[in-house]
């Protein structure tokens, strides 16, 4: 539930709206409330922001934004159903909120539900004043992984590039792609700019391994290998590259 967790920091960031004052004091409450629940949901302690949250609607049972909460809440704690119908009841309160439909679009992908929650994503992105569309593009490049679409899942990737082009897990997909469609210079490319984001991990060393192999580059197979044996000895991809099975796929995602 990495990405939920994502998701929370932008609920969080979001600025009081000048026509704040002009609010109900029930609907100010349910406001309060909510941004107490989601910073206990932020620190582990979903006891407490489930307290916070039911207070919210208690107050004003039309606030949408602590429905959205709700929802993710109701993910981490496993409680499926319970989180879709809060999703579900969040956006027939705010039809035009961005946040709850990328929220809803990546618990549905998780889901495999992969077309209605790409559709999702798309809704999300129908707001000029969305802070963060670069996210709704990566969620439904990963979406449109998930269902075996690598043509879609690269536009999708490529229009988060052009918004955040320092953008990691975008730039790791893009080098998955591009080795599998045998684009090896391409791949490198997106694998360089990963790896100079902080991308050092087993996955990407061994990509880079298997993608210096392909080239022929021997010395650039042995410089990824070194770090993979001396980063990561006991790893699935250290023992591969030991025994030369450079044809064994990468066991993760690069950003792990």
């Amino acid at each position: 539930m990495k990405n939920l967790l994502v998701i929370l920091v932008v609920l969080l960031s979001v600025v009081r709206p000048v026509w704040a004052d002009q609010m109900s004091d029930e609907t100010k409450r349910a406001q309060i409330h909510t941004e107490l629940g989601a910073g206990y949901y932020g620190m582990g302690k979903l006891g407490i922001a489930l307290e916070e949250l039911n207070t919210a609607i208690k107050a004003d049972s039309n606030y949408a934004p602590a429905y959205n909460m709700l929802g993710l809440l109701y993910t981490e704690l496993r409680e499926y159903d319970k989180a879709g119908d809060y999703f579900k009841r969040s956006l027939s309160l705010d039809p035009n909120n961005s946040e709850a439909h990328n929220n809803y679009g990546w618990f549905l992908c998780q889901r495999n539900h992969t077309d209605e929650a790409i559709g999702h994503f798309m809704s999300a992105l129908k707001n000029p004043l969305y802070a963060t569309p670069e996210k709704a593009y990566l969620n439904a490049g990963e979406c449109s992984l998930k269902k075996g679409d690598d043509k879609g899942a690269e536009e999708f990737f490529l229009r988060a590039l052009k918004i955040q082009p320092e953008l990691g897990q975008a730039q790791w997909h893009m080098a998955e792609i591009n080795f599998r469609n045998g684009n090896y210079d391409e791949a490198q490319r997106y694998l360089d700019s990963f790896m100079k984001l902080g991308g050092q991990t087993r996955e990407g060393l061994w990509l880079g391994v298997r993608i210096a192999h392909r080239q022929g580059n021997r010395d650039a197979e042995e410089t990824y290998g070194a770090q993979l044996r001396t980063r990561f000895p006991d790893s699935r991809e250290a023992r591969a590259f030991r025994s030369g099975q450079y044809d064994e796929t990468a066991t993760g995602e690069g950003r792990k």
